[in-house]
C-alpha cells in the first residue's frame, strides 16, 4: 500500500497500513479501553442485566458467555449506546457514555465498531462497495486510495474471489467475514462480535476464529466477543464475562474460568463438551 493510507486512529491506534500495535511494557497491565461498572438494564420490568462490571484492556479479547437470553448481546448494545442503562457506568477509554446523545454517540461509534449476527450488509453494493463504504463515508481519501485498502481488508478476511459478488449470493460465513472487512475499514479501536459462529458449520467457525486471532495479532485490536461456543471461546479469550441470570458469575482470565468449581460454570462446561464434542 502507499505511504498515503490513512493515518493512525485515536491513541495511536495502527492504521490499515500498518503493523501490529506495539506491545505493553511487560509487567504493566495494558490501557483500559471499555468499562462497565455496576451496570442495570430492565425491560418491562424484566431484570435482563444486575450490577454487572467488567474491563478490557488494549490489545484484550474478552469473550461473554452464558445461556440464551442472559444479557450477553445486551451488553454489546449497551457499549454501542442502542440501548441506555437504567443504572451503573460504561466508559470507553476514560469517557463516560451512557449520558451520551445520538451526534456524541456517533464518534464514539468512530472508535468501537460492531459486527452483527446477520452481517448487515448493504443487499444493493456488492462486497467492494460494502467495504468501501466507511472509507467513502470518512472521506479524505481518493479512489486509488480507496480501492488499495479494499483489496488489502478483503484479502485478508480470504474474500478475493467473491469481491465483486452481491450479499445475496454469500453464504453466512462469507457475509460474516465481509463484514469483519467493512468494519475494519472503519479503523476502529475496538470490534465487537456478537455470535459470529451461529449458524455456520465448524469448518467457518474455525476460520473466522483464525481471522480474528489473526486481526489481533497483526493489528492490536481489543475485541469483545459475545459467543455460545465454549471451544471458540478457548481459542480467542484472554478474559471471560460468565453471565448466569443476567449477572456476573465470573470475571477474570481464561485459565481461571475454566478451573473454576462454580456449579453454574461446571454445568455450561460439561454442557457445551456434549453438545459440542471435539475433533
Amino acid at each position: 500500500m502507499s505511504n498515503s493510507a490513512p493515518n493512525p486512529g485515536l491513541n495511536g491506534a495502527p492504521s490499515l497500513s500498518g503493523g501490529a500495535l506495539e506491545h505493553a511494557v511487560p509487567g504493566n497491565p495494558p490501557e483500559t479501553m471499555v468499562g462497565f461498572s455496576h451496570v442495570d438494564i430492565s425491560f418491562n420490568g424484566r431484570t435482563v442485566l444486575e450490577d454487572v462490571s467488567f474491563s478490557v484492556g488494549r490489545g484484550q479479547t474478552l469473550c461473554i458467555l452464558g445461556r440464551s437470553g442472559v444479557g450477553k448481546s445486551v451488553a454489546l448494545r449497551l457499549l454501542m449506546g442502542f440501548l441506555k442503562p437504567d443504572s451503573g457506568s460504561i466508559q470507553v477509554e476514560g469517557q463516560e457514555i451512557t449520558g451520551l446523545g445520538e451526534r456524541e454517540m456517533q464518534e464514539i461509534r468512530k472508535r468501537v465498531t460492531m459486527v452483527f449476527q446477520n452481517g448487515a450488509l448493504f443487499d444493493s453494493l456488492s462486497v467492494r462497495e460494502n467495504v468501501a463504504f466507511p472509507l467513502r463515508e470518512k472521506g479524505g481519501l481518493d479512489e486509488d486510495q480507496v480501492q488499495q485498502i479494499v483489496d488489502r481488508l478483503v484479502g485478508m478476511v480470504g474474500a478475493e474471489d467473491v469481491v465483486d459478488a452481491f450479499p445475496a449470493s454469500l453464504s453466512t460465513g462469507r457475509k460474516r467475514a465481509v463484514a469483519i472487512a467493512r468494519a475494519l475499514a472503519a479503523q476502529p479501536e475496538v470490534v465487537l462480535y456478537d455470535e459470529p459462529t451461529t449458524m455456520v458449520d465448524p469448518i467457518i467457525a474455525r476460520r473466522l476464529g483464525d481471522l480474528i486471532q489473526r486481526l489481533k495479532r497483526q493489528l492490536g485490536f481489543t475485541s469483545i466477543v459475545v459467543t455460545h461456543d465454549m471451544r471458540f471461546a478457548e481459542r480467542l479469550a484472554d478474559l471471560v464475562l460468565f453471565l448466569h441470570q443476567g449477572q456476573s458469575q465470573f470475571f477474570g482470565p481464561l485459565e481461571d474460568f475454566l478451573a473454576s468449581s462454580d456449579p453454574h460454570i461446571r454445568q455450561f462446561l460439561a454442557l457445551d463438551a456434549y453438545a459440542l464434542p471435539l475433533e
